[in-house]
């Protein structure tokens, strides 16, 4: 698959796939919460791509969309089955995402922050896929009933219900970026410093912490509650020899402020967490080694949801 950096020709000669694969990945990202399934997604699809028969595909981009949809269809499905025997609590793969627009990034963190992801984990896959197409890419109805090989009066009542169920579990959380900017500044000094009191002063009563080793390194099994457990286990993390000369740094994951923990340059966690009323009141910790390629830098810049 060509490099995404690749210098091309003129508009007129560019190949479909790499003029459109900014939209292909926010596509399967956002179908798939992995930025390594998405990675290979991108794969298939270029190879499918490039075994067609060009002259024959009237609308290459709609031909590429449709053919990751599909493709995303089947990796959600199989990956259902795969997170039944996951060890400890399941979270998207964390994604750095900058952009120099301030409404820009307030568009990004509404469709692909992490609490959103998890929403969208509540959908079965072709709600999911109906959704995003729809609801992030402003695809019609019967241009998704085309990739989908649908009616268009049953996508219509997919997204019917897909937005419902979505809207009623849509995080709400405070969009003040200076206020989550002290915040975060904050937790991390309270978390080098040792300070459980400053710690606990920013979490919400009902604060809940999940963390996603996946077997493959230390974290709580189970989600952790209240102010004084969360933080009494942040800081016993930070005293573990093994997270000796950790430090913790501001970071955009997901189109939003959030934290990376670094051994070295050596990239070892990721943080993400809602404010609301000025408190922190949840708290997503990915320390999965096999779920951290998306904070290479570069990565995050193919996920704006845009339609190109």
């Amino acid at each position: 698959m060509p490099d995404r950096d690749t210098v091309t020709p003129a508009r007129d000669e560019i190949d479909p796939f790499v003029e459109h694969r900014r939209l292909l990945f926010g596509t399967a990202y956002q179908m798939l919460g992995s930025v390594a399934d998405t990675e290979d997604i991108l794969q298939d699809t270029w190879l499918k791509w490039h075994a067609t028969e060009h002259d024959s595909v009237e609308h290459p981009k709609a031909y590429l969309v449709r053919t990751v949809t599909n493709l995303c269809l089947n990796r959600l499905t199989s990956a259902r089955a795969t997170r039944e025997t996951y060890i400890g609590p399941w979270l998207p793969e964390p994604l750095l995402t900058v952009s120099a627009d301030a409404a820009e990034e307030t568009e990004m963190a509404d469709t692909v922050s992490t609490a959103m992801l998890v929403v969208l984990e509540t959908l079965t896959p072709v709600e999911r896929a109906v959704f995003v197409l729809r609801e992030v890419f402003g695809y019609s109805h019967a241009e998704i009933a085309g990739f989908l090989d649908r009616p268009e009066t049953t996508v219509r009542q997919i997204a019917h219900r897909a937005r419902s169920h979505v809207q009623s579990r849509r995080p709400r959380f405070d969009a003040d970026d200076a206020a989550r900017r002290e915040i975060t500044d904050r937790f991390m000094a309270a978390c080098h410093g040792g300070d459980v009191n400053a710690l606990m002063e920013l979490l919400a009563p009902e604060v809940t912490l999940w963390n996603d080793g996946g077997g493959k390194v230390t974290a709580a099994r189970r989600p952790l509650y209240g102010p004084d457990h969360v933080a009494r286990w942040m800081l016993g993390v930070m005293a573990k020899p093994v997270s000796a000369g950790i430090r913790l740094e501001p970071a955009v994951i997901n189109g939003e402020l959030g934290i990376l923990g670094k051994i070295g340059e050596f990239i070892v966690g990721a943080l993400t967490f809602d404010l609301v009323g000025g408190r922190i009141e949840n708290l997503r910790f990915q320390l999965n080694p096999d779920k951290l390629s998306g904070l290479r830098p570069g990565v995050g810049e193919n996920a704006h949801p845009a339609t190109d």
